[in-house]
């Protein structure tokens, strides 16, 4: 009889050792994948809330802005400031104010623009599909019954303890 281990098979420990490591070395891949895109999609989606953030405070320090202008607007329309009007003042908060809610609808959109491109890592996801897919399809092979077992130790000169002895 011929050794069924002549180097052309692997035992057993070999093959589990072997499919370990390929399984680690899948797994540290996908993760890797996973990293790159997330990483990616966080520099756009900081991007984003960074110039939203800006569109708001330019909003917020042009409130007051309007607010001076609603004041001396009133106080034009009510007889003016020492007899001079102040429309002059009036438009030049005005146009202030309006200039900065141009500039915090620009940095509104932009930011709006990056938050869209902000997706979920799909080539993550497709590659773990397709990993689980594979797996699902793997069979084990089937192992002996022990009734075999026994009688294959037998053959090889084993004695085989009985349990109810």
């Amino acid at each position: 009889m011929s050794d069924p281990f002549d180097g052309t098979e692997r035992s057993l420990g070999q093959l589990v050792a072997s499919a370990t490591a390929e399984m680690s070395a899948l797994v540290h891949d996908e993760i890797a994948l996973a990293k790159a895109e997330i990483r990616q999609d966080v520099k756009r989606g900081g991007m984003g809330a960074i110039l939203g953030i800006g569109a708001l405070v330019v909003l917020l320090f042009s409130l007051p802005m309007l607010s001076f202008a609603l004041a001396y607007a009133i106080n034009t329309w009510t007889g003016g400031h020492n007899g001079n009007g102040g429309w002059n003042l009036v438009w030049c908060f005005l146009l202030s104010f309006a200039f900065n809610v141009l500039l915090a609808g620009l940095l509104g959109a932009v930011a709006v623009a990056k938050f869209k491109k902000v997706k979920k890592p799909e080539k993550t996801i497709d590659s773990a599909k397709r990993t689980a897919a594979i797996m699902q399809n793997v069979k084990p092979h089937p192992r002996p019954v022990e009734a075999d077992a026994a009688r294959i130790a037998l053959e090889k000169g084993a004695t085989v303890a009985r349990s109810s002895a």
